[in-house]
C-alpha cells in the first residue's frame, strides 16, 4: 500500500499546508465515506461544516477556515488537486503483455516496441501500431490504419480502413472510427448510396467512450481535436470537425460537415444539424437542439436552442400559460358583450 506524507502530498499539488505535514496519507476518500488515513477534498462552501465530522484524516480546501479539527492543504481547486492524488496513487506503470498467438496480424502491419494485443484481434495489410498500444480482445484494425504510442482500444472496437488515431488516446468497448457517413441523393424513389471515400483522424489525447462512433468523411477527414473527451452513445457524423478540449455529452448527436469550436460543451442529448458552426467556449444544455450557428463564448439552452437568459424568462412563462389562457378567454368574453351592448346602443340611436 502507497503510503505519502500531507507535506509531500501539498507539494505534488502546489497547495499550502494548514496543520501537520508529517502525518501520512494511505488513501482516498468522499467528506462522508472517508476514514483515517485517508484524504479528502470540499470543492463546495455548502458542505463547510462536514469539517467536523469526516473522519477523513487531511482535506483539501480551496481557502483557509478560521479553525479546523484536521490538517488543511489550501489549492486552488480542490476537485483538480484531488484527481491528481488520485492519478498519483493509483496510476498503474504499463507493463507488456506480449502479442497473443490467437491474434491475426497482417505480415505487412508495423508493430513497435512493447505493445501488448489480446487474443481475437484483427491487424489489416499496412497497419502501423507504435510502441506500448494495448488492443483488448475482439479489436478490428482495417487496412492503412494506424494507432499513436500508449493509446488503449478496449474490447471489440472497430476501427475501419485508412483510420488514424494519435498518441494517448482511449476508445472505449463498441467504438466505432470510420463506419460510412449517412449520405444518399434520390433517383426517383431510390436511395442511391454516396460512396463514403474519406477518412478519420484522431488527434492525441482524446477518449471517446463505450458504444460511440465516429463516421468517415464522404470526401476529405472527420477530425477529433487533441484532448477532446466523448462520452457514451454519442454520434459524430461525416466530415464534421470538433474542436481541442471540447466535451460531447452522453447521446449527443452531431450531424454531418458541422464545425465545433475548441473548448465546446454539448451536454447530454444535444442534437445539432448539418451544415452549422459552433463557436470557441460555447455551452449548449442538456436536451437543445441545434439549428443555426452558435456564436462563441455564450451558453445556450433549448430546442431551438437560444441564448440561455432569454430561455430561462421564456421557461418562467410556461407554468402561467393556463392563468394567462384563462384571463384572455374572460377578457375575450366581456369584450364581446360590451361590442353586443356598443351595437345594440347604436341602433336603438338610429331607431330614435
Amino acid at each position: 500500500m502507497m503510503k505519502k506524507k500531507l507535506k509531500e502530498l501539498a507539494e505534488w499539488v502546489g497547495g499550502t499546508i494548514v496543520g501537520d505535514g508529517e502525518i501520512e496519507i494511505s488513501g482516498l476518500g468522499s467528506i462522508d465515506e472517508a476514514e483515517s488515513g485517508q484524504i479528502t477534498f470540499i470543492a463546495d462552501a455548502k458542505h463547510l461544516p462536514k469539517l467536523e465530522t469526516t473522519k477523513a484524516s487531511a482535506i483539501l480546501i480551496s481557502k483557509e477556515v478560521s479553525s479546523s479539527p484536521k490538517p488543511l492543504i489550501i489549492v486552488p481547486n480542490p476537485r483538480l488537486a484531488f484527481v491528481k492524488i488520485l492519478n498519483l496513487f493509483f496510476a498503474k506503470l504499463y507493463q507488456s503483455k506480449g502479442i497473443d498467438p490467437n491474434a491475426q496480424i497482417s505480415p505487412t502491419a508495423i508493430l513497435g516496441r512493447n505493445v501488448t494485443i489480446y487474443p481475437f484481434v484483427y491487424i489489416g495489410d499496412r497497419c502501423r501500431i507504435e510502441d506500448r498500444v494495448t488492443l483488448y480482445p475482439g479489436v478490428y484494425l482495417g487496412e492503412d490504419s494506424s494507432i499513436g504510442e500508449d493509446s488503449i482500444l478496449y474490447p471489440n472496437v472497430t476501427v475501419y480502413p485508412g483510420s488514424i488515431i494519435g498518441k494517448r488516446v482511449i476508445l472505449h468497448g463498441g467504438v466505432v472510427i470510420g463506419a460510412d457517413g449517412f449520405g444518399y441523393v434520390k433517383d426517383g424513389n431510390k436511395n442511391v448510396k454516396i460512396p463514403q471515400v474519406g477518412g478519420v483522424i484522431i488527434e492525441d489525447d482524446v477518449e471517446v467512450g463505450a458504444n460511440s462512433t465516429i463516421d468517415r468523411a464522404a470526401l476529405g477527414r472527420t477530425i477529433i481535436r487533441r484532448g477532446t473527451k466523448i462520452d457514451n452513445l454519442v454520434m459524430v457524423a461525416h466530415n464534421v470537425e470538433i474542436g481541442e478540449d471540447s466535451i460531447i455529452v452522453a447521446q449527443v448527436g452531431i450531424a454531418g460537415s458541422t464545425k465545433i469550436g475548441k473548448n465546446v460543451i454539448l451536454a447530454g442529448q444535444v442534437g445539432v444539424i448539418n451544415h452549422l458552426e459552433i463557436g470557441d467556449n460555447v455551452m449548449v444544455g442538456p436536451q437543445s437542439g441545434v439549428a443555426q450557428n452558435l456564436p462563441a463564448h455564450q451558453v445556450f439552452t433549448g430546442s431551438p436552442a437560444i441564448p440561455h437568459r432569454e430561455w430561462l424568462r421564456s421557461t418562467a412563462l410556461f407554468s402561467k400559460l393556463p392563468e394567462m389562457k384563462r384571463l384572455l378567454s374572460e377578457m375575450e368574453k366581456r369584450l364581446t358583450k360590451i361590442e353586443a351592448e356598443l351595437s345594440l346602443h347604436r341602433k336603438g340611436d338610429r331607431d330614435d
